[in-house]
């Protein structure tokens, strides 16, 4: 039996969303290209273990985890624009749900990571919050303080965030 049998298949058919839930998390294409090829790297290296479970969920903890890691180490800048000037651009040429995606997306930014990790697996990834709990590797209480305090920080920055369905940055 190969040691990483499965894993290439694995890849091909998560590699895809697991780029999206990584780049909802740090905002920056390049940056989550890093994050996930670190995660498929450790679960890789721990295939034999993994595979009969939920692989997507371990490399998902791994990613939450190692975003967390890199905005401790290396600072909390921000890539993005501010909110307002992305409500405020106007542009004629920019879909409703364009613009929705921006509004979202820079939000997302201003959240603490943990608070953007707990409303992207909650709202993007449509997880429990048992699941997140275990993603997150935190109780379920604190899945639960993490969405309240992000979506207040959310609707804070974006007064029609309800009328934004948050579902729009798939």
């Amino acid at each position: 039996m190969d040691r990483y049998e499965g894993f290439r298949e694995f890849v091909v058919a998560r590699g895809a969303a697991l780029s999206r839930t990584a780049y909802l998390l740090c905002g920056s294409h390049a940056t989550a290209e890093e994050l996930v090829q670190d995660a498929l790297a450790k679960t890789a290296a721990n295939w034999r273990k993994v595979h009969g479970g939920n692989p997507e969920g371990y490399a998902r903890r791994i990613m939450v985890n190692q975003h967390t890691s890199w905005w401790r180490k290396f600072g909390r800048e921000r890539p993005f624009a501010d909110v307002s000037q992305v409500v405020g651009s106007g542009r004629p040429d920019a879909s409703r749900a364009t613009t929705d995606r921006l509004v979202l997306v820079t939000a997302l930014a201003a959240l603490a990571p943990k608070q953007r990790a707990a409303i992207v697996l909650r709202f993007y990834e449509d997880l429990s919050e048992n699941e997140i709990a275990h993603a997150m590797g935190v109780t379920n209480g604190t899945v639960k303080r993490n969405i309240y305090d992000g979506l207040r920080r959310m609707r804070a920055l974006i007064p029609t965030l309800d009328d934004i369905e948050l579902e729009v940055a798939r």
